[in-house]
């Protein structure tokens, strides 16, 4: 992601980079516990992850929910969102990321 990132990688970093999202820090490709997160904010132990078609696939959503249950042992709350909805809606999904993080604290 971090030399050729999607449209829908790009517009949510292009939100939360620089602590824009109300000064939370977020941080992109992060490895955690043999995964790669898609965008983490230590401070509130948040993952956002953006799913691609490919994600629809039984197989994929089977493996999701692995990861997800793998990370939530580590104390991450994890939301994902389409990346459909990242590109059409990115400001939606941002909101979305806020209230999340305004709910752990």
């Amino acid at each position: 992601m971090r030399r050729k990132p999607s449209d829908a990688e790009r517009k949510i970093w292009y939100v939360l980079r620089d602590r824009r999202l109300e000064g939370f820090k977020f941080r992109r490709q992060v490895p955690i516990g043999g995964y790669i997160a898609d965008f983490v904010c230590e401070e509130a132990s948040l993952i956002v992850e953006l799913d691609g078609d490919q994600h629809a696939d039984p197989l994929a959503v089977e493996y999701d929910q692995v990861r997800t249950l793998v990370l939530q042992e580590r104390r991450y709350r994890v939301i994902r969102f389409s990346s459909r909805e990242a590109v059409k809606y990115s400001q939606a999904v941002a909101r979305t990321i806020l209230r999340v993080l305004k709910q752990g604290h």
